[in-house]
């Protein structure tokens, strides 16, 4: 079946902002106005079509990424609205790993927001080429003129405004298009559905002249010929205008500018123009090159001709489906019940059913082209981040990376039939999730849950006792310590074992030396003349490995440490994989004490927004938590207190912080790095950890 759009009027787009910036309301307006639905959804009264999940329309945020398709003056938008709470920053990953370009949404008020600096990097990580759209210019307090010398402050980006608002706050009333030179004002009574375009008020003509100047002037910029064009006091014509800034924003050399209110239904029709004038076409970005060793490549065109590779960017459980996969085509034509190949487990996959997604809508299809982002069914064997692929020519595409969790619960079920129904839950979101990572605990015989923040874990909990219908009983939030060794260690192993026949023989000398922080594991092997036998060299670093994922300090992984294997001896008959293993996993733990180990523990960035005078308590809140005060800025009225502090303080801060401000503070936070734990805290931390395995 031939494609519905050409390659070059498909648009795959994301919205990305920090929470509450009105990224649902957005996608709301986007739908409505190209026709998808009929009816405009709000985030407040819980009926947002791309807010599909109980769990969001209850708390009024965006928990998962949710996809959808639409239609702008002929070309074809997938459309995925992404989280803004830190919690969700995955969503936001893989989001920003399979699109072509992201509209980055800004509150008026507000501006540049801790999470929106959180987003703008993990798009520049794909260079993701953007336009910025400065929301809510209805609400007191709104500066449009601000916001845009923000994103150039903060990000170093040369944001160029398209549109300037006409009036803000309650005067709000309009935009004046630069590229055009027109006032665009909205008829009210029809939700903003239509609008006309009129000739600029005298009044505005002196603003509207000046940033069209600089509109221009950024345009000309980007190109010679357009320059000296400028330069002889000639104007650009409104095509030259489109065609460079296209040019320069899909080279991320321009971030466009736009303005309106979506909650007051202005504003969205011109930023959807943009969107197809100026965010690239599949076609547009560069072509996959994947190295599949130091003298070969290969090289994938977004196209149709090419031969089929795709990546899986997010699973999801459905309940009437079953396993849903959503892929991001990258070359060549996928059909309907064709098999393919998971290049990153080697194992053939046969398609089901392709889906196009609205939000938690299918609609099904033959096939899906170069630049599709579809759903499909009947992927056992495929998890996030993998490479789907002709059989006839495999290839591997960058897979995506994930931030290691930072916090965990234990978690049982409160009937002990349920057991059964609880592993499936855990095994399934795990799928969907790859922050949330599940493991069991041999010593105290708890399946223990980790995840990326108290909300996280929270919606996990909520979804185990709606989805699949178990309640379970949680524990206390228990931070995700490390444990690291601060001094080198060196010293030898023996594990000889004797009981009749043939005995246990291994014998290791191992150097440990710690490293810099977030340098991991790294094991050396420096035996010479045979001293160890090389089919077990991968058996000690098997057992130190073993060793390493629960401490012998405290139980807790150990990280950022080389371990050298130096020296040693086997036995002809005595010695195995097993007993090279346990010597390694023995060595390595009875070492590792001597190297005077140190704890370590997650270190969250947090800011703070406050009303001046609850300046003084909120800081003095932040310092008793031990954390270190980084910065004090003023923004709009408000204090905005930047500082460091570890996550193990911060448990139930939000309802302290309500009560110092009669609730008019606010703050976010995000996991930074990882620090020491002052001695005499670390000492209580592993007393009672042992404590605590003593009565289990």
């Amino acid at each position: 079946m031939a494609r519905e759009y050409p390659i070059s009027k498909i648009r795959n787009i994301g919205i990305m902002a920090h929470i509450d910036a009105g990224k649902t309301t957005v996608s709301e307006r986007v739908l409505f106005y190209s026709g998808k639905t009929h009816k405009m959804g709000e985030v407040h009264d819980g009926g947002a079509t791309m807010d599909w999940m109980a769990q969001e329309r209850e708390r009024g945020i965006t928990i998962t990424s949710a996809a959808t398709s639409t239609e702008w003056r002929g070309h074809s938008i997938s459309l995925i609205d992404t989280p803004g709470h830190v919690d969700f920053t995955v969503e936001v990953e893989r989001s920003l790993r399979v699109l072509d370009g992201a509209i980055a949404l800004f509150c008026a008020v507000a501006g540049v927001q801790p999470q929106s600096e959180k987003v703008w990097l993990q798009s520049e990580k794909y260079s993701v080429p953007k336009i910025a759209f400065v929301n809510k210019m209805d609400r007191v307090g709104a500066d449009f003129f601000t916001v845009v010398q923000e994103i150039q402050e903060e990000f170093q980006a040369n944001a160029v405004p398209v549109v300037v608002p006409i009036g803000q706050e309650e005067q709000f009333g309009g935009i004046i298009d630069l590229i055009h030179m027109k006032a665009v004002l909205y008829d009210e009574t029809s939700f903003g559905q239509y609008f006309h375009e009129e000739d600029i008020p005298a009044e505005l003509m002196e603003v509207a002249e000046k940033w069209r100047a600089n509109l221009v002037e950024k345009c000309a910029e980007q190109d010679d010929a357009l320059l000296e064009k400028f330069l002889e006091g000639e104007d650009l014509t409104v095509d030259e205008i489109w065609s460079i800034l296209r040019k320069a924003t899909v080279s991320r050399r321009v971030v466009p500018v736009y303005c309106g209110s979506a909650f007051k239904n202005k504003g969205i029709q011109r930023l959807l123009d943009g969107v197809v004038h100026l965010l690239p076409a599949p076609n547009e970005i560069p072509p996959i090159i994947c190295a599949t060793d130091e003298t070969q490549q290969k090289r994938r065109e977004p196209s149709d001709t090419d031969p089929f590779s795709a990546l899986a960017f997010k699973i999801v459980a459905d309940k009437h489906m079953g396993k849903l996969t959503y892929i991001r085509i990258y070359s060549g034509t996928l059909k309907s019940g064709s098999s393919v190949l998971n290049s990153t487990r080697d194992k053939p996959q046969r398609v089901g059913r392709i889906l196009r997604m609205h939000a938690n809508r299918q609609e099904a299809l033959e096939d899906a082209h170069a630049g599709d982002i579809v759903a499909v069914v009947g992927l056992g064997d495929t998890k996030t981040g993998d490479t789907l692929c002709d059989k006839g020519h495999p290839i591997h595409l960058e897979a995506i990376e994930f931030p290691a969790p930072v916090i965990s619960i234990s978690i049982k079920p409160k009937a002990q039939a349920d057991n059964e129904k609880l592993g499936e839950a855990l095994m399934r979101l795990a799928d969907e999730d790859p922050t949330f990572i599940v493991n069991y605990d041999q010593e105290t015989a708890e399946t223990i849950i980790s995840g990326m923040g108290e909300l996280h874990l929270e919606i996990i909990v909520d979804r185990i006792k709606r989805e699949f219908n178990v309640n379970a009983d949680v524990g206390r939030p228990e931070v995700a310590y490390r444990e690291t060794a601060t001094r080198n260690a060196e010293g030898a192993y023996k594990h000889v074992k004797q009981s009749g026949g043939r005995g246990q023989y291994a014998h290791v000398v191992l150097v440990l030396e710690p490293m810099d922080p977030g340098s991991g594991f790294e094991f050396v092997n420096k035996i010479v003349g045979g001293r160890i036998p090389s089919e077990f060299i991968p058996s000690v670093e098997k057992g130190i490995i073993q060793a390493m994922t629960s401490g012998p300090y405290a139980g807790y992984p150990v990280v950022d440490m080389r371990v050298q294997l130096v020296d040693g001896s086997a036995h002809d008959v005595d010695s195995s994989d097993f007993a090279f293993q346990e010597a390694g996993r023995a060595g390595f733990k009875e070492l590792f004490m001597k190297s005077n180990p140190e704890l370590l523990e997650p270190v969250m960035s947090v800011e703070a927004v406050t009303p001046e005078e609850f300046m003084g308590p909120v800081s003095s809140s932040i310092c008793q938590r031990r954390g270190r005060i980084e910065s004090m800025d003023s923004i709009k009225g408000n204090k905005l207190i930047r500082g460091m502090v570890p996550l193990s303080e911060m448990f139930g801060y939000s309802n302290a912080l309500r009560t110092l401000t009669q609730g008019r503070a606010s703050f976010s936070m995000h996991f930074e790095h990882y620090e020491a734990v002052p001695f005499a805290l670390a000492e209580q931390i592993v007393t009672k950890r042992r404590e605590e395995n003593k009565v289990r």
